[in-house]
């Protein structure tokens, strides 16, 4: 039965997709769909508000209106469903035939691999080439958090544009593990968990985020940051303008 009370409601055309009000729901009642802020279902928004102050768009508001009641019980058994998921995700074990470090999908191309460095190159038009740790897959979705050559590494989460978008990649990623990923077309809670469990196993010996300056990347920042809070792990963020230049570094 319908009830007239307080619950959220997203501007669709404001919305960005960053993902920050998942973050801030506790109650999981707000997912990205097709790139946009959705309540997943009425019964598990509270109404509180606590999203609101940490969209960047202002593209989320408390309005009354008539909808089914909260359901708390509902709600929490709705986040752990997601974290029992999550964790099924990361830690499903291997196929029984499969190599060691090939992910449970059977693609061969998903086959953890780290590669030989390759010889310093110098550039006429840029200059020296910077060099990075060649690992695969690159994709954090990808990377199992057992990988060997995530133990005591120097990680460099950086957001999916950032490579293309600078020269100045590969220099900012010498001698670091590159895992990339998006925070507008990914889930964010899902990117958490995974974060979590590879700090936890791996211990990396430093963590570097990068991101562009752009509104909907903040929240690999903020996933980030929290997954290292977790675990104990101080992180370095360093954030990217649209002309490839970094224009922000907080330690």
């Amino acid at each position: 039965m319908k009830e007239y009370r307080n619950i959220i409601e997203i501007d669709r055309e404001r919305c960005n997709g960053c993902g920050q009000c998942v973050l801030d729901c506790a109650e999981g009642a707000i997912a990205i769909i097709d790139g946009k802020a959705t309540v997943v279902s009425d019964s598990y928004c509270d109404g509180l508000g606590a999203c609101l102050s940490g969209c960047p768009q202002n593209a989320l508001a408390i309005v009354r209106r008539e909808a089914v009641p909260f359901d708390e019980e509902a709600a929490m058994r709705h986040v752990a469903r997601q974290k029992e998921e999550r964790r099924q995700q990361l830690f499903q074990p291997l196929g029984k035939h499969e190599p060691h470090g090939t992910l449970g999908c059977g693609c061969s191309g998903a086959t953890v691999q780290e590669f030989a460095p390759r010889k310093r190159q110098e550039s006429k038009a840029a200059g020296p080439v910077g060099e990075r740790r060649q690992t695969w897959p690159v994709k954090l979705r990808l990377v199992p958090p057992s990988a060997p050559f995530l133990k005591g590494a120097d990680i460099l989460l950086a957001a999916d544009c950032s490579a293309p978008a600078s020269a100045r990649f590969c220099e900012i990623a010498s001698g670091k593990v590159v895992l990339i990923a998006c925070p507008k077309f990914e889930d964010n809670q899902e990117m958490r968990a995974r974060l979590v469990a590879l700090f936890t196993e791996a211990r990396p010996a430093s963590v570097t985020v990068l991101r562009m300056e752009v509104p909907c990347c903040r929240g690999i920042a903020a996933v980030c940051h929290e997954a290292a809070e977790e675990c104990g792990i101080s992180v370095r963020e360093l954030v990217m303008g649209r002309n490839g230049e970094l224009c922000q570094m907080k330690d």
